[in-house]
Parts: structure tokens; C-alpha cells; sequence
């Protein structure tokens, strides 16, 4: 695994010289203002390496099939799964160091705000997304699609870099999710038809490769009705691509108001990618807990990659984590970067869940604060297991936050 993980005396200048990774690079790729470190940051080493793989072990499979069939050796794969043993049980994933890498596809969602940071942030990562959609528009109650905020000329620099724009939609009005819209227009044969047919011409209007629905808390007796509109959509879209985010879960809860709408065979029918939201887990207000846990994310995925295709199926990644007031449940968001760098101003140590394969830390003001976010190791573990599912991808919210450590590694991946 490409990653060091700092210890007590270490110091950068030590690390570069023993991996053989120039300061610049390990600071640049790390996102460091300076070459303090504490015990716990994990650094990304840009080095040569066989890419490790995720696999889930079938019944039938023995060590020597699977390095055949990821052109490695089974030496390579018992060094890298220490304990491994010679015919591991069904349903186990394991590491596998292969040549053959996973190059998931990245759609990576943006709020314009400002449209020139985007421009200049595109500029910079384009390399390692494979759609960029814009979080700029939402629909009245009559069905019509109209934009929020301007995006920009977000859309033609897209296209010329090489990534494919959406536009994204939300029923999303003064800054909160609004269930009774969602319901009233999917609950209306004519403005659920508008709506579809309003995105489909905005989308063409305005250069769009295709049309993200994030439509949430819709109220669970419209699930036919957001069934039905998104195949309506899908017609009046034609080639154009139709993805559809979804919350998360691990069975299903028709009667529940979070997810109860979300017919997960249906919409994986209706849409080209559907995306599970495998993100606040530990969510704002709510106590202290990681934001995407690996076990949780692995229920999500193992459920849904039974009724959606997995070529068709992505799961979330969050580039922010939450910082809260204990006790209580006060919370700030912060950026990945903003979160690692201020345990280095603070000087406490980070420490990591094995089971969440998250990172996390406390420090002390006037009150107690506890941060749960993302780091280059959980970034890893959560993209091999993607991997082992077969997913075409991931999610990424998004790309105001600055998470330089996972593009370092996403690059390295191409």
C-alpha cells in the first residue's frame, strides 16, 4: 500500500529520503503548508508499485486461479493478506497485487458558487473524473426545471477536457430538501411529465452530456410514480446519459421516509448509473461516528449490486468530514484537507477505526470536539472494495472540497 503512516520522532525530511520521494512531491501530493507531522497522518508515497486489487473469493477458487487471472503469483498474494490461508473461505475479499488495474470512473458532483475556483479546479483534476455534475438546478411545483445558479461555462471547459457534464437536479429550495415538492409533482401524471420533459430540453439547451437526479425524502407512496418518471425521463433523453443517486440501504423499507421510495431494481432498470449514497452515516447534528464506515458501506453495496447491475452501480465517497462539539451535537463541516491539517495545528494524534477504516481525533477548547472524516487510507480500502464488487465507480462530494491526497492517488491509477 502506497502509505506511510507517521509515528512518534518521525520526521519528513527522513521519510522522503528513506522512500525515495522528494519533500515537494510527498507535501505537494499531501497537501501540506509546512513539514510538520504528528503521529497517525497517513502520506500518500507517489511510488512504483503493483496496484493492489480487491477480489471476493468464489466458491471453487483457489490462490493459483485468482493469480492467473490477475496475471500475478500466489506469493505476492499471501505477502500481501498476511494469515491468508491456502483456500480461503467463500465470500472473503482479499488483496491481490495485480498489473491490472481498476480504473473506476469518477462523477464528480459541484455546487457553482463560484464558477471560476470550478473552472480553475477543473483545470487541475480533470484527468481523473469521468463526469462532472453540476448541482445547479431544481423544479417548481408545476414540474418545471429551471436553474438555481449559473454555471458558468462550467459546460464547454468540461467537454473540452474531456469530461462529460450532467445537469443535476434536487428538490432542493432555501437550502433543505423539500419531500412535499418531490411528492406533488411525482404524484401528478401531467407535472411529473413536464418535469421530465423540461430536464430533457434544458439538458440539450444548455450542451449537457445528460441529466443526475437527486431527488431525496421523497414521501414513500410515490415509488411507482418515481418509477414511472424515471423511465419517462429516460425516453425523453434518449442517448443522453440518466444517473440517479439514491439513499442507502441494506434491505427493504417501503413504509420508511428516508429510503421507502427507492425501488432499487427499478431505477437500476431505468437509469445508465445509479449511485448509492454511502455517505453520512454519521450525519450532521447526529452524535460522533465515521461518515461512510467500511462495514456499512459493504451491507449497502452487497445488497444493492443484487438488484442493480454492477456495471451500472457506483457507491459514494465524501471529501469532507464533521467536526463535533462533545457533548451535544453541534457540527461543522469541513474539506478532507482542512480536517488533516487541523490536527497538525492542534498537534493531536490521529487515530484510525479497523473496522470503520476511518480516521478520527479529538482535541480541546472551551468544549470537547470529536472529527470523523477521510484520508487517503480509507479512500483506498473503500475503492478496493468497489473493486471487489465490480462497480463501475464512484461518487465524489464534492469539488469545492479539497482532498489532494485522493487525486494523487486517483492519478496514479489512469
Amino acid at each position: 500500500m502506497p502509505v506511510y503512516v507517521v509515528k512518534a520522532r518521525d520526521n519528513l525530511w527522513d521519510i522522503s529520503q528513506k522512500y525515495r520521494v522528494p519533500l515537494s512531491v510527498i507535501m505537494g501530493d499531501n497537501g501540506l503548508a509546512s513539514s510538520d507531522i504528528i503521529p497517525g497522518l497517513p502520506l500518500y508515497l507517489r511510488r512504483t508499485e503493483l496496484p493492489v486489487r480487491g477480489y471476493i473469493i468464489k466458491t471453487g477458487d483457489t490462490l493459483t486461479s485468482i493469480a492467473m487471472r490477475y496475471e500475478t503469483t500466489v506469493s505476492r498474494i499471501l505477502a500481501a493478506n498476511p494469515g491468508l490461508e491456502s483456500k480461503p473461505a467463500a465470500g472473503r475479499i482479499i488483496n491481490v497485487p495485480s498489473p491490472k488495474r481498476y480504473s473506476p470512473e469518477v462523477l464528480a458532483f459541484v455546487v457553482p458558487y463560484n464558477p471560476e475556483r470550478v473552472l480553475r479546479k477543473l483545470e487541475q483534476i480533470h484527468g481523473n473524473i469521468t463526469y462532472l455534475a453540476v448541482t445547479a438546478f431544481t423544479f417548481s411545483e408545476k414540474g418545471h426545471a429551471y436553474a438555481e445558479l449559473d454555471d458558468g461555462g462550467i459546460v464547454q471547459r468540461a467537454r473540452e477536457l474531456g469530461v462529460l457534464p450532467l445537469l443535476m437536479v434536487r428538490n432542493y429550495v432555501n437550502e433543505k430538501f423539500v419531500p412535499e415538492l418531490a411528492g406533488r409533482v411525482l404524484g401528478n401524471a401531467a407535472y411529473r411529465r413536464s418535469l421530465s420533459s423540461s430536464l430533457a430540453a434544458l439538458a440539450r439547451e444548455k450542451g449537457y452530456g445528460g441529466v443526475s437526479i437527486d431527488i431525496e425524502f421523497i414521501p414513500p407512496e410515490r415509488r411507482r410514480d418515481f418509477n414511472s418518471f424515471l423511465e419517462e425521463l429516460k425516453n425523453a433523453l434518449g442517448p443522453l446519459v440518466l444517473q440517479v443517486n439514491v439513499h442507502s440501504k441494506s434491505a427493504d423499507l417501503p413504509a420508511n421516509r428516508i429510503v421507502g421510495a427507492y425501488d432499487y431494481k427499478a431505477i437500476g432498470a431505468a437509469a445508465d448509473i445509479t449511485a448509492v449514497m454511502t455517505i453520512d452515516y454519521g450525519y450532521p447534528g447526529g452524535p460522533p461516528d465515521p461518515i461512510s464506515p467500511y462495514n456499512w458501506m459493504e451491507e449497502v453495496i452487497h445488497y444493492a449490486a443484487r438488484l442493480i447491475y454492477p456495471s451500472k452501480l457506483m457507491a459514494a465517497l465524501p471529501l469532507y468530514g464533521y467536526d463535533k462539539t462533545v457533548p451535544g451535537s453541534h457540527t461543522k463541516g469541513l474539506s478532507m484537507l482542512n480536517a488533516q491539517n487541523q490536527a497538525i495545528s492542534k498537534k493531536t494524534d490521529i487515530l484510525f477505526d479497523p473496522s470503520a477504516q476511518s480516521p478520527h481525533y479529538t482535541y480541546q477548547t472551551t468544549e470537547t470536539h470529536s472529527v470523523w472524516y477521510e484520508d487517503i487510507r480509507s479512500y483506498i480500502q473503500k475503492l478496493k472494495l468497489m473493486d471487489a464488487y465490480k462497480l463501475r465507480g464512484t461518487t465524489l462530494w464534492e469539488l469545492n472540497l479539497d482532498a489532494p491526497p485522493l487525486w494523487a492517488y486517483l492519478k496514479s491509477r489512469r
